[in-house]
């Protein structure tokens, strides 16, 4: 939208306008092409009026609002349809030497040294907000500008790095590049491509709900799976009896996505799931992943300690590894060696020394972490625990003075003890080395656009254990539907936390061996929230609905 945002930025933070925490809790919070004034604007924290008026002060130009401007019509004829779309820039008068052209971008030095040079004339320029020239543009000259239809750009590309160029009118190559094309703007996570008896059936998973997008001809089946396998450039089209793994690389509107595919014969031929990896948006901070303000203060006072484990657990899909990833930047500092080891590397951290596992060749989690210990590093995230070797480096890693981030596959925080003796570490080794235990669920929010005040039913009060004077005093909101949503009244999601900290006192509760429900009340008496507790703040905070906190949090009545 602008040429030089971060310039913007600082004009507008400088105007006081916004301040640098709220840019910073923003940018995590981008997917597509989204810029971080776009989201400011239409969170309604600026206005184009503001915005516009700033970036003319600093031009030294005059703001002027197109609405109230009287413009001759014959005016129009002195610049091209061409040139007002590409520049978006508008003519407003002519005195006869010098033409007011009205501009969108008055940062954008570029379209100012070459709309003299378009017109043939001298130029004064003013500054009006892109709202207001769109509006020109379309009243006078017949259609949008043209930066409206960029996120249409696709390409794929190859295993040597090269775009795949050709370019073929083929129906099926159309229809699979329009499917990819349609996901990343739903902001989907995954594309399940599934034969069924008689059709083939197409589903994105959006804000993790499995939603049927479309039905396709049974005939297509075989043509659209061979198309993903040759754009996966490993996958054999010949093979069809046996699961495949492979990996896609798209450029959509300018941006890198991975796309992990995974084909698995069915009884009515190959069913494929691609996992929608966005490598540029997953800078997130604390804030953007869903810590309300204490809890983030205790969470980074965890990931600040010089020593020791921190552990995040939940079943799959819950959103562990993006925490992680969301502790690592928030510590990522030149000062610091981190080290990381995944299965797979599912996202680019820049700063950050990422170990990929090969079990083929014996680069085994194991493996990976003793390496690594030779490596000097001061922070280490594994991927998961999963045995009681890798296990047994992670808490030698700890108790020798270097901070470790990792996974584990529990219902709850306290339960992770239990797991942990279960997979073979003593205890009295879990007792030393964990410093924190943080479980975690993901809740749908409600849209920012279309929600509204609401009011909990008997049920919901009873269930959440909320009485009127709660409910009277807080912002409780309700899913309504618009087209920014898809009608469903949410749009992305958040986290919702038990954090289980281990002090001296819990220390010597797990030497007891005391058992994961004991461990779990005392943890509550001491003050730890549950993954429901923790989600009906949220709800009082108007970030979700009721309903949504009850439906991931089922399990944990107590």
């Amino acid at each position: 939208m602008y040429s030089n945002e971060d310039y913007l930025l600082e004009l507008l933070t400088e105007a006081g306008l916004i301040s640098q925490e709220e840019i910073d809790s923003i940018r995590g919070q981008l997917q597509g092409r989204e810029s971080v004034v776009e989201r400011l604007i239409s969170d309604n924290r600026l206005s184009e009026e503001q915005v516009a008026q700033v970036c003319a002060q600093s031009s030294s130009m005059d703001y002027v609002d197109l609405a109230h401007l009287p413009i001759a019509p014959d005016v129009f004829d002195l610049v091209s349809d061409e040139v007002a779309k590409r520049f978006r820039a508008v003519p407003v008068a002519d005195d006869g030497t010098y033409l007011t052209v009205a501009v969108a971008d008055p940062l954008d030095f570029e379209v100012l040294d070459s709309l003299p040079h378009m017109l043939s004339r001298e130029i004064h320029t003013v500054c009006a907000t892109p709202s207001a020239i769109n509006h020109i543009i379309q009243q006078n000259y017949g259609g949008a500008v043209a930066e409206e239809t960029a996120d249409d750009s696709f390409t794929v590309v190859g295993a040597d790095g090269d775009e795949d160029a050709a370019a073929d009118d083929a129906p099926i190559i159309k229809m699979v590049s329009s499917i990819l094309l349609d996901s990343f703007k739903m902001k989907a996570s995954d594309i399940h491509i599934e034969p069924m008896e008689t059709c083939l059936r197409i589903r994105y998973r959006i804000d993790g709900k499995l939603v049927e997008i479309d039905n396709h001809p049974k005939k297509l089946h075989p043509a659209i799976i061979a198309r993903i396998k040759v754009m996966s450039g490993s996958m054999s089209i010949a093979e069809k009896r046996l699961p495949q793994d492979g990996r896609i690389q798209i450029r959509v509107a300018g941006k890198e996505v991975d796309l992990r595919v995974s084909s698995v014969p069915s009884n009515h031929g190959e069913s494929i799931v691609m996992r929608i990896l966005d490598k540029t948006s997953l800078m997130l901070g604390l804030p953007e992943l869903g810590f309300l303000s204490d809890d983030q203060e205790t969470i980074e006072k965890m990931i600040r300690l010089p020593d020791g484990i921190v552990l995040v657990t939940g079943p799959t899909g819950s959103g562990k590894t993006t925490t992680l990833y969301g502790c690592l930047n928030t510590i990522n500092t030149p000062d610091r060696k981190i080290i990381t080891v995944e299965d797979p590397v599912e996202y680019e951290l820049a700063g950050i020394n990422q170990v990929m596992v090969n079990t083929d060749i014996g680069m085994t989690f194991a493996a990976a972490l003793r390496a690594m210990m030779r490596q000097a590093p001061n922070v280490i995230m594994l991927g998961e625990i999963r045995d009681a070797e890798t296990a047994g480096i992670a808490i030698q890693a700890a108790l020798t003075g270097h901070l470790v981030f990792s996974t584990l596959h529990t219902n709850d925080a306290p339960g992770a003890v239990a797991r942990l003796a279960d997979i073979g570490v003593k205890r009295f080794l879990v007792a030393s080395s964990v410093r924190a235990i943080l479980a975690q669920r993901l809740v749908r929010k409600l849209c920012p656009s279309c929600k509204a005040p609401a009011l909990l039913t008997d049920r919901e009060m009873r269930t959440l254990n909320l009485d009127a004077k709660q409910a009277a005093e807080s912002d409780i909101m309700g899913p309504q539907g618009c087209d920014n949503c898809r009608q469903s009244g949410y749009k992305g999601r958040a986290g919702i936390f038990e954090i289980f900290k281990v002090d001296d006192e819990v220390r010597h509760l797990i030497n007891e061996e005391l058992t994961s429900p004991q461990l779990r009340r005392r943890a509550r008496e001491l003050g730890m929230r549950t993954l429901r507790e923790d989600g009906i703040r949220k709800v009082l905070a108007g970030m979700t609905s009721a309903s949504e906190v009850m439906r991931v949090t089922m399990a944990d009545s107590d």
